[in-house]
């Protein structure tokens, strides 16, 4: 798959994004969202930070899987997920 880069204007919190794409007069929407995991909220704070991002993603709704794990901060991590159905259609077909 081809990757373009689109600038998402910065929002704290949750963000729900929605794209829609033609390619070839096809028409579909692609759904990510961001969220922001605390490190506060580990489990283990002391423990390694890629175990707390997996312990914090076990319970993550199915229905999106992880795009993209943005660059930590001292208080979180932003996680891009990708819809299931988006994923499927952004496939190599």
């Amino acid at each position: 798959m081809s990757h373009i880069a689109i600038p998402i204007p910065t929002f704290p919190g949750k963000q729900d994004i929605e794209i829609q794409v033609i390619i070839n007069n096809e028409v579909k929407s692609l759904h990510y969202k961001v969220e922001l995991f605390y490190w506060e909220d580990c489990a283990n704070p002391q423990g390694h930070r890629a175990d707390c991002i997996s312990d914090m993603l076990a319970n993550h709704d199915p229905n999106w899987t992880v795009y993209y794990i943005g660059a930590p901060t001292d208080k979180f991590v932003p996680i891009t997920f990708v819809n299931k159905e988006s994923k499927k259609w952004m496939q190599v077909r």
